[in-house]
């Protein structure tokens, strides 16, 4: 089994944040749930009136029935969690392998209930090629980022399509929810510091993640290193030109999505030695969705997302930086390409108006 990566922060103020977030979701479900008649008459109400007004889709009604099956699948996970860790000794075995299956079980579940839930609450269409190549592992998946929705995706799509336990490399900010904050560190997990003092450390701890990586396992990775917008890309190409003038031609390339950071690729690439095969994930329909507010405005509803794999043997990947640099940006360009291609198919840059507005400002 690959190492667990425990928090380094310091153990008492792990506790307090855990504590404040299980107790901050278990509130508000209960309140949710026993205000629940109250709250769907006002969501109802709200609704009417807008759609009345300007034909808005209900949107309040559809947002607070999803933050009710939110919160239960926060429970839910949570319970799991807690039995998954009692039932294998608890505090006095520090890891165990039916510990670990667990969790990668629960964690399907969790995502493909979030997930399921969007669906069926927004009336999203899935669309998904190649998703034979997710599987088996060991593989590398780097998947695009576009929204706080795909962030369930890999699980509850690769995960649950081919049993393969994820490791992931997650931006520390994710530990404000209880479930992926616990039980990523039962799980081979890297919470990143996005603007970390020492990025070394950071890169040495992401490089574990491919350490003793099984056939029923993969790592998970966000090249861009957040959800992409114009401005971003722009600036994004801006710093590369300055930093990486080598690298600037591959980046100025690219339209749809962020230049990918190359350190955590190239760390997991470099463990690996060859050893796991490259798997690339594009999606389009999600984009524009940064924050909840962006929701609200009715533009996910009955949107097809498309998503797209392709594999590549470990065999076949470059050896050195270089060679690994200019490959994984020609890997990144055809997933640049087919988001464009998608985006022409769809019409109108394949986005409604609120979402492509929210994605050219920025």
């Amino acid at each position: 089994m690959g190492p667990l990566l425990p928090d380094d922060g310091p153990a008492g103020r792990r506790y307090v944040r855990r504590a404040r977030g299980i107790a901050v979701e278990t509130v508000a479900f209960v309140l949710i749930t026993a205000l629940f008649p109250l709250l769907l008459a006002a969501a109802l109400l709200v609704d009417l009136a807008l759609w009345l007004k300007r034909r808005k889709p209900w949107m309040a009604t559809r947002l607070l029935l999803f933050a009710w099956w939110f919160l239960a699948g926060e429970m839910l996970g949570i319970t799991s969690l807690l039995v998954s860790w009692l039932t294998t000794g608890g505090p006095f075995v520090a890891d165990h392998p039916r510990r670990r299956r667990w969790v990668y079980r629960t964690r399907i579940r969790w995502a493909g209930g979030h997930f399921g839930g969007v669906r069926v609450l927004f009336g999203l269409q899935l669309e998904v090629d190649g998703l034979e190549h997710g599987g088996p592992g060991p593989v590398i998946v780097f998947i695009r980022h576009a929204s706080i929705i795909d962030n369930a995706m890999p699980d509850a799509v690769i995960g649950k399509a081919h049993g393969i336990g994820l490791r992931f490399v997650l931006k520390r900010e994710l530990e404000m929810i209880p479930t992926i904050d616990v039980g990523g560190r039962m799980v081979p997990t890297t919470f990143v510091r996005r603007a970390s003092r020492d990025p070394e450390a950071e890169l040495a701890q992401v490089r574990r993640l491919a350490v003793d990586l099984g056939p029923d396992e993969g790592i998970l990775i966000y090249p861009e290193g957040t959800r992409h917008t114009a401005a971003k890309l722009a600036r994004a190409q801006a710093t590369i030109a300055k930093r990486q003038p080598h690298v600037a031609p591959f980046a100025n390339r690219l339209r749809h999505v962020l230049p990918p950071r190359l350190g955590g690729p190239l760390a997991l690439l470099e463990e690996a030695d060859g050893h796991a095969d490259a798997v690339f994930c594009g999606h389009v329909g999600l984009d524009g969705f940064e924050y909840i507010s962006d929701i609200w405005s009715g533009g996910l509803v009955g949107t097809t997302v498309r998503v797209k794999l392709w594999r590549h043997p470990g065999s076949s990947i470059p050896e050195g930086d270089e060679a690994r640099t200019a490959w994984l940006y020609a890997q990144w360009q055809i997933l640049d390409d087919w988001i464009g291609e998608q985006r022409a198919q769809l019409g109108s840059d394949g986005l409604p108006p609120k979402a492509a507005a929210a994605l050219a400002g920025g």
